[in-house]
């Protein structure tokens, strides 16, 4: 991976700190994402400790905020003139219904209309940069997802894992749209299941917090969450797959309903409206 530059969103914990760590053995420039400074210079003096590699740094951005997503990209591209890899992986979930500073029910705009705009506004980059790699960390819980697209904010009712499920089908929804649209660019786009993972997701919330004990009994490592992230990035067989979902680091079935290309192009649609973005061919 020397050479390459990768950056990774909700890097500061969990399966992000472990894909950071790992990079950086390998020789990539990481930059780290997060919102906490303090978390992000620990993470990178860490990292750098551990890997023996200098080339870590971090930039920060609260994912509820677009501005924030906006001067994200804005300032990646200031100190950068490519990047190989681009890690979607932060995610939440919220047991009750918040909104984001743009009035977005908050799970579905953390999990997927950040990384939505993110994506986008690092497009022109990462195809400067091909064969350059899009991993956006979905979940199994998007089976269970749909797409309510009479009530997408979920302002009529709110719970919590339909939210969760909502998004991370978004997630998948929206990796299989845009690998359509970059056919024949050499950019790559694949989401992915990590695992029942025992990290800080969820930390946000009291129910999570209490549930911890148990989590701690039956989920897997981060170190093993991460590694379908990291087989993505840096695997020689994965140059050329797109447009696929990955579980253990095999490209698996995906739900019904994320094939839905209906769902699909109207899903985009609605999130360039959101984000007042608009796709460039």
């Amino acid at each position: 991976m020397e050479g390459r530059i990768c950056l990774i969103t909700g890097a500061t914990s969990g399966i992000g700190l472990v894909t950071a760590r790992e990079l950086a053995k390998q020789g990539a420039t990481v930059i780290v994402h997060g919102r906490s400074k303090e978390k992000c210079e620990q993470v990178v003096k860490d990292v750098k400790t551990i890997s023996g590699n200098s080339n870590v740094e971090f930039m920060l951005a609260d994912l509820s905020k677009l501005s924030d997503v906006r001067n994200l990209a804005e300032e990646f591209k200031n100190r950068y003139n490519r990047l190989h890899v681009l890690i979607n992986n932060a995610g939440a979930v919220y047991m009750r219904r918040e909104e984001t500073a743009d009035g977005f029910e908050m799970t579905f705009g953390v999990n997927h209309i950040s990384h939505f705009l993110l994506t986008n506004l690092l497009l022109d980059i990462l195809k400067a940069s091909a064969p350059s790699r899009i991993i956006n960390v979905s979940s199994r819980a998007h089976e269970r997802g749909k797409i309510d697209f009479n009530d997408l904010q979920a302002r009529k009712r709110y719970f919590a894992m339909t939210a969760y499920g909502q998004s991370k089908l978004a997630n998948v929804l929206f990796t299989y749209e845009l690998a359509r649209r970059l056919e024949g660019t050499n950019v790559s786009v694949n989401a992915l299941h990590p695992g029942f993972v025992a990290s800080g997701f969820g930390m946000n919330n009291n129910l999570m917090k209490l549930l911890r004990p148990i989590v701690k009994l039956i989920a897997i490592s981060p170190e093993e969450g991460a590694k379908t992230t990291i087989y993505l990035a840096t695997s020689p067989e994965a140059e050329g797959v797109s447009g696929k979902y990955f579980v253990e680091r095999k490209a698996v079935k995906s739900s019904p309903a994320s094939y839905d290309k209906e769902a699909a192009e109207r899903l985009w649609k609605i999130s360039e409206e959101l984000t007042g973005i608009r796709w460039k061919e």
